[in-house]
């Protein structure tokens, strides 16, 4: 199946949009950009040139992705969270050369209103608060609230907050079972032997 692109949709000639991907309203999908399949992109949604978007994706309403910016498969981006990716941005002065990439891996969540700041890796599955600003790396499986945004504990691929005891942990949704080894989490399933 093909993508589904609304009639008030833009998308420039070049733009890669993959199988069963939804382009709602008045989303504007630059020419150079890379966007994967099965993935949904909400009324008034920006994406650059220099963004590749990978599959399942969801980005919902009045989001701009802009360049240096890539996102994971079975990334959610909620409404109105912001990417920025110029540092110390001046109108007077010309910064296009000085992007900061950004990479949000994998399965992550980026609540409503969340600020990202360029140059940041936000790590598999980590769950970003609504309104939360990311100025750091972001741990796999991490849980980030507040202004700046800090680690208030973990969560499960299922989006279910782990509580501890002694290292280990269950998810209470899917009952997958997880480690804590100094500070990283990971389901044991990914445990090295």
């Amino acid at each position: 199946m093909k993508a589904e692109v609304h009639d008030t949709a833009i998308v420039d000639a070049g733009a890669r949009i993959g199988a069963d991907t939804r382009v709602w309203h008045w989303v504007h999908v630059s020419s150079g950009a890379e966007i994967g399949e099965r993935c949904s992109l909400g009324q008034n949604v920006y994406v650059g040139n220099d963004v590749r978007i990978g599959h399942n994706v969801k980005i919902q309403n009045n989001v701009s992705v802009y360049d240096a910016v890539t996102l994971e498969d079975d990334v959610f981006c909620g409404p109105s969270m912001v990417f920025t990716n110029v540092y110390n941005p001046r109108s007077a002065v010309n910064r296009k050369g000085e992007y900061r990439r950004t990479l949000v891996r994998q399965g992550a969540t980026l609540g409503a209103n969340c600020t990202i700041v360029c140059g940041v890796t936000v790590g598999r599955y980590a769950f970003v608060g609504a309104g939360a600003v990311v100025n750091r790396d972001v741990p796999a499986f991490a849980l980030m609230l507040g202004v700046p945004a800090r680690q208030a504990g973990w969560m499960s691929r299922h989006g279910e907050r782990l509580e501890f005891a002694q290292g280990r942990a269950t998810c209470p949704a899917t009952g997958e079972k997880y480690v804590l080894r100094g500070d990283a989490c990971m389901p044991e399933s990914e445990m090295p032997s």
